[in-house]
């Protein structure tokens, strides 16, 4: 049978590049090393590594069992972390899992309060989702999800937070600011900024673009709201964000907002978590605190 051993030789004559130094990271004698991979390997009936001169080489095999390793050690480590705090009486970390560019500044204000109610347990956020987070849940990369897109899937359950609507940002002046909402052919000819996010997960496209068959002059993305927002306010385009943020901006540089279309794109923000980990004390505060940012 594979053991957590048998990973950590791989990962670790990897990163070190021969036994012997694996063998010191690992506590072991080179000997009994050699005596363990000679069984893994005879176990496996297939080689793991290739000699090379004086150098290892993974087979195919070694390369599988090497991201085996690399996925399944650090939930090992992470576990092991985890049980020992709930041995102590600790709550560890939340680990919040962002698919919502713009929401960073909304979050903050959550955070904030939640660490005061909270003292036992540290924040840390993870932005580089880009809606791959709900596979983070199930591998226990996160504890929680902030999108504004939920998908249905066994196991994970979604809370809506907060409503919003998303808007379209212009330079304040801006001619399209003359009526009270812009229809999809106005665009035609404006810079559309977005974040870099495929087409068919933007409103903006799939609700009022594409619909009705049009496509702006120019699309460009950016990932940072600041600098988005900057662009807009120097006439370099147009974006759109959700109007609580652009409220904050429109204090502080010269944009404003028009409503997407005659009734506007609606939308909400989700906390998704494990339902594993329902009424779980620390999350259900979270998502309370969630609930309660609505007056954005």
């Amino acid at each position: 049978m594979l053991e957590r051993i048998h990973l950590e030789i791989v990962r670790e004559v990897d990163r070190k590049g021969s036994l012997t130094a694996a063998a010191e990271v690992l506590c072991l004698t080179q000997s009994a090393l050699s005596h363990t991979v000679k069984k893994m390997e005879q176990m496996l009936a297939t080689a793991v590594w290739r000699r090379k001169g004086r150098n290892l080489r993974l087979t195919q095999a070694g390369e599988y069992l090497l991201s085996v390793a690399n996925r399944v050690l650090p939930q090992l480590e992470y576990a092991q972390v985890h049980l020992s705090q709930y041995a102590q009486g600790a709550r560890g970390t939340l680990r919040i899992g962002m698919e919502c560019h713009p929401c960073y500044q909304w979050l903050l204000k959550v955070v904030s309060p939640y660490l005061a109610q909270w003292p036992d347990v540290d924040v840390d956020v993870k932005q580089k989702f880009q809606f791959g987070g709900i596979g983070a849940l199930f591998v226990y990369d996160i504890d929680i999800l902030v999108t504004p897109d939920p998908l249905c899937r066994s196991g994970i359950c979604f809370e809506p937070v907060f409503n919003y609507e998303q808007v379209l940002v212009v330079q304040r002046g801006h001619a399209l600011t003359r009526s009270t909402h812009v229809e999809p052919a106005q665009l035609r000819d404006e810079v559309l900024i977005t974040y870099p996010v495929d087409i068919d997960r933007l409103d903006v496209y799939m609700q009022f673009l594409v619909p009705a068959g049009v496509r702006p002059k120019c699309h460009k993305t950016i990932e940072t709201t600041d600098i988005m927002v900057q662009m807009v306010a120097s006439g370099r385009g147009v974006a759109t964000l959700p109007f609580w943020l652009v409220r904050e901006y429109s204090d502080k540089m010269p944009i404003e907002s028009v409503r997407l279309g005659r009734d506007g794109i609606a939308k909400q923000i989700f906390v998704g978590m494990r339902e594993a980990d329902i009424n779980t004390d620390y999350l259900d505060a979270f998502v309370a605190l969630a609930r309660q940012s609505h007056c954005l």
